[in-house]
């Protein structure tokens, strides 16, 4: 029995790694994959089958962090902030599609309740492929784009509605219907009550609890065993787990450990996620698409025509050019895959039949394919329905996205909100720049959000976490911590995510400036060394060297990344560090009698093919600061040279023709 469950789980992996990357090189989006895998390896096609007992058990978790994950992107305030413009174009869409295509649904012999479900399934877009193929054309900040991906998202959330309704509407006598909605809606509420009230007096104080551990492990747990009970919950009221975790997410929304969670619960959401579409590519029967192909095109052609229409009239009615309206309608005419989840509702509890199901499974499936072309070419298909002259787009920023409703374009973002961090979102917030902060001190984030500032629990170094506080739009990125494992990998990321951000990073001394600037950082400042500066600053003006002399001064030296000041004598003490090797030092060697250098000018020694510099040369007591080429070496010299150990050396034995190495 085990071998047989490791054998289906092989089969499982190895076709999902295939198929996905596959698309994925062929810039499909992967959730067709993961649908493909299922049919492939369905009960209603040739070749293996996997059972699909287990699996349907598992992939319903997918749901379950698909819904947790967009609660975080949807707390009670923000839901409140957008109350006047997303929230009704977004609920109007929802509820228009769901109505029209019920009805014609229902006009065509589907049962009322079945109809119902057929009208939320096509009421679902693809945020994914929208997003996705917005991007790639450049319009994802156009007004258009802009409009098309935040309604999109806020249907997830109009979404939870259905999970709600949907399985009461399978009890037999229509007349109960009501009372059995009622009643949902009832627990509903009273799941509401019992999330919110344990978010405000439990959550926030274990997640404090958790992070102030520094355990990844724990948070980790932490984050699963949250979710999962907040389902559970909702489960035992009669009411679907993805409403649970949703409202459980909504709650952690609006606390500090938003960024940390999303990064944590994203790689379980993603793998149970590809889980759930191929349990709903395992519904699929090529052998009905024979029969069924013509309804299955023209509910897609429906689908698509349908959303266009309505999407068009609801964003023109509000304000929006025809143009621009017109473009929103083709991005938002796609199916979504949250409208499989909806229909897979509704064939657990009876409420569609298996036909009429394939039908609208086939008909979003089709609209999936077609419709990044209407998404490629709204531009032409807007020009051709409403002329040049007309329709000029908008600028494009008066519409909020619900996702990233607290991050602006062209913030900073501080990694790090200790002493450093905290001095510089200071000067930040006096020049009025927006800022977010970033940091793994619970402490130091409850105190800072009391005191309203945008600091969150989080990794900086974590690819997620980046992404959630948008890096990609940020205009600068400030490292302040002095982990530098930690600021190699947070600078690789967010380069990833924006090349062209600029980046300033702390680091403790000049060592590890080169390596910081080739993983990506635009200026890197050393703190001993600006310690040193400060204090020669004060120093020069005490002894009454004019202030733009000093300022003159310290300016060459940053521009020379520091020249001077790496000039140093190592003491025995610095010599035995692993890294001395590898650290420059200054070395004073003498040219006595006999020496082959004696005789030869500076530029002939050519110490600079060995990464050696001359910084001083001291002939009879005088010393002369970065000596001429042209000056030519005496008996009793001493030449100051800079170099790493192992170059001085070498040199050195050059120069003296000895082994001797510096001391």
């Amino acid at each position: 029995m085990l071998e047989q469950a490791l054998v289906q789980l092989l089969l499982l992996l190895g076709a999902t790694v295939l198929v996905v990357l596959v698309f994925q090189r062929f810039r499909i989006p992967p959730s067709l994959g993961y649908l493909l895998v299922g049919v492939m390896l369905g009960a209603h096609t040739a070749g293996p089958v996997i059972d699909n007992d287990y699996i349907d058990v598992i992939a319903e978790f997918g749901i379950v962090f698909l819904l947790f994950t967009i609660g975080l992107s949807f707390s009670l305030p923000q839901i409140y902030a957008l109350r006047h413009t997303i929230l009704g174009l977004g609920t109007a869409q929802v509820a228009l599609t769901t109505l029209v295509v019920a009805m014609i649904a229902w006009w065509l012999g589907l049962p009322g309740p079945a109809a119902f479900v057929v009208g939320a399934v096509f009421a679902q877009s693809s945020t994914s492929i929208i997003s996705k193929q917005l991007l790639e054309q450049g319009e994802s900040q156009a007004r258009h784009g802009r409009l098309g991906t935040t309604m999109s998202v806020f249907q997830d959330i109009t979404a939870v509605p259905f999970v709600v309704i949907i399985p009461v509407l399978g009890v037999a006598a229509m007349h109960e219907v009501a009372g059995a909605l009622g009643m949902a809606l009832a627990k509903a509420f009273l799941a509401f009550v019992i999330v919110l009230l344990s978010g405000r007096y439990l959550l926030r104080p274990l997640f404090h609890l958790v992070a102030e551990r520094r355990s990844a492990e724990l948070f980790t747990l932490t984050v699963l065993f949250v979710s999962l009970v907040s389902a559970w919950t909702t489960k035992t009221l009669g009411l679907s787990m993805a409403f649970g975790a949703f409202l459980a997410g909504m709650v952690l929304g609006d606390t500090e450990f938003r960024h940390q969670v999303e990064s944590t619960i994203r790689p379980f959401r993603d793998v149970l996620l590809g889980l759930f579409f191929v349990s709903i590519g395992m519904l699929v029967e090529p052998a009905l698409l024979p029969d069924i192909w013509l309804e299955a095109l023209l509910g897609a052609l429906g689908l698509l025509g349908i959303k266009v229409v309505l999407v068009t009239l609801i964003v023109r009615f509000s304000g929006v050019d025809p143009q621009t309206a017109f473009r929103t309608g083709l991005v938002l005419a796609v199916g979504g895959e949250f409208g499989f989840a909806l229909l897979a509702i509704g064939l657990d509890g009876n409420i569609i039949a298996s036909r009429p199901a394939q039908i609208v499974l086939n008909s979003v499936l089709f609209s999936m394919i077609l419709a990044p072309l209407l998404i490629r070419f709204n531009q032409p298909l807007a020009l051709w329905a409403f002329g040049r002259s007309r329709g000029r787009a908008k600028p494009a920023g008066d519409v909020p996205t619900p996702s990233e409703p607290t991050e602006s374009q062209g913030h900073v973002v501080i990694c790090g909100f200790g002493r450093t961090g905290q001095t510089v979102s200071r000067f930040l917030e006096s020049e009025g720049f927006d800022y977010l902060a970033l940091d793994m001190d619970p402490a130091i984030v409850r105190e800072a959000r009391l005191a309203g500032q945008q600091v969150f629990y989080g990794d900086s170094s974590d690819l997620t976490v980046l992404e959630n506080v948008g890096v990609e739009r940020a205009a600068l990125l400030v490292i302040s911590h002095d982990d530098r494992p930690a600021a190699l990998t947070t600078l690789r990321n967010a380069k990833r995510l924006n090349p062209e951000l600029a980046a300033v990073v702390r680091t403790r001394d000049q060592q590890h400036v080169e390596e910081l600037r080739k993983a990506g950082a635009t200026e890197v400042i050393p703190e001993t060394l600006e310690a040193s500066m400060l204090l020669t600053s004060h120093a020069l003006q005490s002894l009454g060297v004019p202030l733009y002399r000093v300022a003159l001064r310290l300016q060459e030296q940053r521009s020379s990344h520091y020249r001077m000041l790496r000039e140093l004598f190592r003491g025995t003490l610095d010599s035995i560090k692993p890294e001395a090797l590898e650290q420059e030092r200054l070395h004073s060697v003498l040219m006595s009698e006999g020496s082959p250098a004696i005789g030869q000018s500076l530029s002939e020694l050519d110490t600079e093919r060995d990464d050696v510099s001359v910084t001083a040369l001291v002939r009879d007591d005088k010393r002369e600061r970065y000596p001429g080429g042209a000056t030519e070496v005496q008996i009793n010299d001493v030449l100051v040279l800079l170099g790493s150990q192992d170059n001085l050396e070498r040199v050195e034995r050059r120069l003296t023709g000895s082994g001797q190495p510096p001391e």
